[in-house]
């Protein structure tokens, strides 16, 4: 899996669905936004190697409460996990891993939402 296509991907769409971004953080936020993306990869790496998807949802709740205290809200680290889902789906490469990783930001979105953790792999 090419981590670095996915991450690109993923920061594309991001600012493609709010261009205001851009203005608001320059081409500095962009790259912080590519940063922020390798990080969750890499967590989605681990809860894969570990077979333990309540390692990227423990991550995404951590996540939550500091974006949180920076003035963000739970729906942009959702729509950035949604926007992973939407490139992952387009993984060939890859296609169980992603089908994989798409289960564990599955599970981390609706934790995010308030709803109960469904408690998988």
């Amino acid at each position: 899996m090419n981590y670095e296509k996915i991450v690109n991907g993923v920061t594309e769409k991001i600012y493609e669905r709010e261009p205001s971004l851009l203005q608001r953080f320059g081409v500095q936020g962009k790259e912080k936004c590519r940063e922020d993306n390798h990080h969750h990869m890499k967590h989605l790496e681990t809860a894969y190697e570990l077979d333990q998807s309540a390692f990227f949802t423990d991550y995404a709740v951590w996540l939550d409460g500091i974006l949180k205290k920076h003035g963000m809200e739970s729906r942009h680290l959702i729509d950035n996990f949604e926007i992973i889902q939407a490139v992952l789906a387009e993984e060939k490469e890859s296609a169980e891993k992603a089908e994989r990783f798409h289960l564990y930001l599955a599970e981390a979105i609706s934790v995010l939402k308030g709803e109960p953790a469904k408690g998988g792999a």
